[in-house]
């Protein structure tokens, strides 16, 4: 599940905040689920290949939001998330997802009223 979060390091975004963030969205599409345990913080940078004190950051600030819980000798755990922080990082998820969208749709030379028209039928298919 490690190799879910993708981690691009020329992006200029920090590489703690991007795994802060990438851990954060499998939390909420339920892949670790509450009471899941996490790697450990070298598993975690082996996997990815980046450095431990990095992980160490991003556990440490997804603990003071709440997200995760470290038990000494025990490992790290995921907490029940508040609904209020859940649905904020969903919508947070939401519009990078659209952004991206709009923008390479756009790139490619299609107008709103296309797209709009092809993504309202791609929903009805999912229905």
């Amino acid at each position: 599940m490690i190799l879910l979060i993708e981690i691009d390091t020329k992006s200029g975004v920090p590489v703690y905040i991007q795994l802060k963030e990438g851990l954060k969205l499998l939390i909420l599409k339920g892949i670790y689920l509450q009471g899941a345990k996490l790697p450990t913080v070298r598993q975690m940078a082996v996997e990815l290949r980046i450095n431990s004190n990095t992980v160490a950051r991003s556990y440490s600030e997804l603990e003071r939001e709440g997200i995760i819980s470290t038990q000494q000798g025990r490992g790290t755990f995921v907490c029940m998330i508040p609904n209020g922080i859940e649905n904020d990082e969903k919508e947070k998820e939401l519009d990078k997802l659209l952004e991206k969208f709009i923008t390479d749709t756009l790139s490619l030379g299609f107008n709103e009223e296309y797209i709009l028209e092809k993504l309202t039928n791609k929903i009805k298919e999912k229905e």
